[in-house]
């Protein structure tokens, strides 16, 4: 891919928690320039959305997905008001591991039915078996949401290539969590991957071939 594509597929992101305005402000600016799109806190929607054109995801959730269901339904509401244009909401990690595949199921699909707009489901695959990622996305596509991703880049590990090929099955993956170069992104690319998130937008895309 050129890279004007490998650009738009690219989430540039700030979600640590002590992410200010200006660390947000950086992103943005940092997003249009390379022509990325930017995931930032929900905090920071309203000022971000008023003041860049870029394509602005948030989450929801996060980082543990252990917020009640009816406050995730609220958080994106909320966001969707503040004008977010993407959602990346956590699952319960707990919830899915105990065999309760219908309450994750059911509390997804009520995200998805309260915002117009696109979500995706972070899995957190590092904390996952085999079997509970195929439950995890089975339970996504049941939601009817539009991607599935890797990781919040909170626990310890963050997206695999074998994660994205078994995701890839079911819906588009955002590939994230530790992904700092641009061959580190092509590989998920390859993957099958659809979009990666990475705080590392602007060096993957400076390591493309065009420079």
């Amino acid at each position: 891919m050129d890279r004007r594509e490998l650009a738009s597929r690219i989430d540039h992101t700030v979600l640590g928690p002590e992410t200010t305005w200006s660390d947000v402000s950086s992103v943005l600016d940092a997003a249009e320039e390379y022509g990325m799109n930017a995931c930032i806190p929900p905090c920071y929607l309203e000022g971000a959305t008023a003041t860049s054109p870029v394509t602005i995801a948030t989450v929801i959730g996060f980082p543990h997905g252990q917020s009640s269901a009816a406050s995730k339904h609220d958080e994106a509401e909320n966001a969707w008001n503040d004008g977010a244009d993407e959602l990346d909401v956590v699952i319960n990690v707990g919830r899915l591991q105990a065999g309760e595949t219908d309450t994750v199921t059911a509390e997804l699909a009520d995200v998805v039915a309260a915002v117009p707009i696109p979500v995706k489901v972070i899995l957190e695959t590092a904390l996952l078996s085999e079997a509970e990622i195929h439950r995890a996305c089975e339970a996504a596509v049941a939601a009817d949401a539009d991607m599935v991703k890797t990781s919040t880049g909170f626990a310890d590990g963050g997206a695999t290539v074998a994660d994205v090929e078994l995701m890839s099955e079911y819906l588009p993956v955002k590939a994230s969590g530790g992904i700092g170069s641009y061959e580190e992104a092509m590989a998920m690319f390859e993957a099958g991957a659809e979009r990666i998130g990475a705080s590392s937008g602007v060096e993957i895309v400076r390591g493309h071939p065009d420079g």
